[in-house]
């Protein structure tokens, strides 16, 4: 648990401890940019079973089941039981849902939320309802939930869905329709669960109205200017401050759709048969499913982006497929040979890369094989580039599970087709995402900081300085339960916040690092061992001793330890 998961866990842990369920703070520090609902169910789950890193992931998962039900119960309602069971199968073993969930963030919870919305506006419109009311308020409700989960396109991602919706069936302008809706109960409902803490957030970190259209360093506007203008509309605009993000290309946005939804992705073409026409509930709900995905698509090729953001249309796009799936047809047995084939190719290669490294030295862990694209962290898949011929030589388990993951799809597809050659693609998800799960364990070292952070604890008591940016040792910090002075590292998500009023003095210099470290008090220096040289510079050898190091990163003391051998040279 590192970079952003830590933070996450951190946060919650900070807002249990502290008693203050409005403002997120690290370090001490405000940090404004995120709204709160994820750390507040987070918190909860440490309460019930404790703070641990496991406890702060149970959020997660359950969302994952429960985006998978509702989805399976939405392409029920719509479409027959077996769409349900494919649209359920699609989303619940697509790879952009397993990948995009290894990451603490809300953008599931979001989707699922979305996704239970879009479900409910058509049931408040079918005339065959017998409970529209209930229907309109979980609309509502939806909505305020997920404004507190990921702020306004919670709110633009759904309505907008079913606006172009209501134009296209021509609801639009019928008085039946809003009847139907309730828009004013409904905003109230949104503005009971969401308006509070807006409020109080506002409140407490003033000023309260700022309209500027630039930030800066040094720029502190509050609450309300960074949460709405700078994190809504800046970021929109790719003029957000600070530049802590980085965009995808607009064509690669669209085409790794195709990876985000293997291997169900094959029957796309299938989905051009289908029949639009809003003449019965199943066309009705392929053309939401239509206004939602496009919208979400668009909304974000204007826009910055990164692989995950487009999650929200994943249950639109599940519809669309467990509907065509069911028809069957000869697009849908065409994709199924084009899986039989991508299977066989992929277990091949798995295969043939297991048997050219598995005479490859492999000492220490996969960090002494990786190379290092820092400019590709800021996207969520950016550490993907660091893999090397080599570096799979410490994966060598799960390049044999994955190529049986495999070869178990490439036959049963080629053995069936229809309801057992799904089945049996489901099975090879279900087997790959096992041997992801253990690629993920041998990258622990390196994405990870824990064994730093053990070794840290079975040491004499010392105060933490985090090298550079905090995002990056916050596991430490995480599984420590400790703050951290922060070296050169006043920027990205933690700079806005430290020059609010009062904020607390946590970011030091070379010059009160070193006046610091020649103190009697122990101090633990976290670091990238690349750096190891600059501070034998600044405080000399004989003042550096190594305490741990694993995937690239180093503990450092200035007093050794009794254990501690003597001081080591730059790696």
């Amino acid at each position: 648990m590192d970079d952003v998961d830590a933070i996450q866990a951190q946060i919650a842990r900070n807002m249990l401890r502290s008693g203050d369920w409005v403002t997120a703070r690290l370090d001490h520090v405000a940090y404004l940019e995120k709204a709160p609902l994820v750390y507040w169910i987070i918190a909860v789950a440490y309460k019930v079973f404790g703070v641990h890193d496991w406890a702060a992931r149970i959020p997660i998962a359950l969302s994952v089941m429960a985006l998978a039900w509702l989805t399976a119960a939405f392409g029920t309602w719509a479409f027959g039981r077996r769409a349900g069971l494919y649209a359920g199968l699609s989303i619940a073993t697509a790879i952009g849902l397993f990948l995009f969930t290894r990451i603490l963030i809300p953008d599931v919870m979001l989707t699922l939320t979305i996704a239970l919305a879009m479900w409910a506006f058509l049931r408040a419109l079918d005339e065959e309802e017998t409970h529209p009311r209930w229907w309109a308020f979980l609309l509502a409700a939806s909505l305020g939930t997920g404004l507190l989960l990921k702020s306004l396109i919670a709110l633009a991602f759904p309505v907008a869905a079913g606006v172009i919706y209501l134009f296209l069936t021509k609801q639009f302008f019928l008085r039946r329709t809003w009847q139907r809706l309730r828009p004013v109960g409904g905003l109230l409902v949104v503005l009971v669960i969401a308006a509070p803490w807006h409020i109080l957030a506002t409140l407490r970190n003033p000023p309260y109205f700022s309209f500027a259209l630039h930030g800066g360093p040094g720029h502190y506007h509050g609450f309300l200017w960074f949460y709405f203008i700078n994190e809504q509309v800046l970021r929109f605009l790719n003029l957000r401050y600070p530049r802590d993000y980085n965009t995808v290309p607009r064509l690669w946005f669209w085409l790794l759709h195709f990876a985000w939804l293997f291997p169900w992705s094959v029957y796309f073409p299938a989905l051009g048969k289908l029949s639009y026409r809003p003449l019965d509930r199943a066309g009705r709900t392929r053309l939401l499913a239509l206004s939602w995905t496009g919208f979400i698509l668009v909304f974000f090729t204007f826009s910055t982006t990164q692989e995950y953001y487009s999650m929200p249309c994943y249950p639109a796009l599940a519809l669309l497929l467990g509907s065509a799936m069911a028809m069957g047809g000869a697009w849908i047995r065409r994709g199924t040979r084009v899986l039989c084939g991508v299977a066989a190719l992929a277990a091949l290669t798995a295969l043939g890369i297991f048997v050219a490294v598995r005479h490859l030295p492999t000492p220490g862990d996969i960090s002494q094989a990786l190379s290092h694209h820092p400019g590709a962290y800021t996207l969520s898949l950016g550490h993907m580039l660091d893999l090397t011929f080599d570096s799979f030589a410490y994966l060598r388990l799960p390049l044999a599970v994955a190529s049986l993951a495999f070869l178990v799809g490439a036959i049963g597809t080629l053995r069936w087709t229809g309801q057992r050659a799904f089945l049996a693609t489901a099975v090879m998800m279900i087997i790959f995402f096992h041997a992801a799960r253990l690629a993920l364990v041998v990258f622990d070292p390196f994405l990870s900081s824990r064994p730093l952070a053990e070794a840290i604890l079975s040491a004499p008591e010392g105060s933490l300085i985090n090298n550079r940016n905090y995002y990056e040792f916050s596991s430490i910090t995480f599984y420590t339960d400790r703050d951290a002075l922060i070296l050169n590292g006043r920027y990205f998500n933690l700079e806005y916040g430290s020059f609010a009023p009062g904020a607390p003095k946590v970011f030091i210099d070379d010059a009160e690092f070193k006046q610091r470290w020649l103190e009697p008090q122990r101090y633990f220096l976290l670091a990238y061992a690349k750096a190891f040289g600059d501070f034998e510079k600044l405080v000399g050898q004989e003042r550096l001793a190594v305490v741990a190091s694993g995937g690239g990163k180093m503990v450092i003391t200035n007093h050794p330890l009794q254990t501690a051998g003597p001081s080591v040279r730059s790696p």
